[in-house]
């Protein structure tokens, strides 16, 4: 088993095949669809032993690196308007690089306004030292 880190962005990657408005401007009730049926998917891999761990993460955040002794230097971030913001992640432990790409692919078809697949670009990113199992 090779573990995975499956990244939702809230923006960048290849030209989005479906446009979607944020979804802080989402009906209520698409959100609520939207979040169970990510639950309901976990369910799913947790049922096959294939969930790790998943989270949705806030647009909001803050920039810390190492700056000598004292207090790390913060800056205000990640910026709205960069290509590469974070919205969520979930980690899975399958068994080739295939799966992988496969549970991914069904992970993007999480309902967006109307009940429409989102279709959208996800990252699938193996564990260091677990070097993927391509088949290629």
């Amino acid at each position: 088993m090779a573990k995975y880190l499956v990244l939702k962005h809230y923006r960048g990657g290849p030209t989005p095949v479906v446009e979607i408005d944020p979804m802080d401007q989402w009906a209520p009730a698409d959100v609520d669809a939207h979040v169970q049926w990510m639950r309901d998917f976990a369910a799913d891999l947790e049922e096959t032993g294939e969930f790790v761990d998943h989270q949705a993460l806030s647009p909001e955040g803050t920039f810390v690196r190492y700056g000598g002794e004292g207090r790390p230097p913060v800056t205000d971030g990640p910026f709205a308007e960069t290509k590469d913001l974070i919205a969520g992640w979930m980690i899975i432990d399958v068994e080739t690089y295939e799966r992988a790409v496969e549970v991914a692919g069904a992970y993007s078809a999480a309902p967006g306004p109307g009940g429409k697949p989102n279709c959208e670009w996800l990252e699938v990113r193996p564990f260091y030292g677990s070097p993927p199992a391509i088949s290629e």
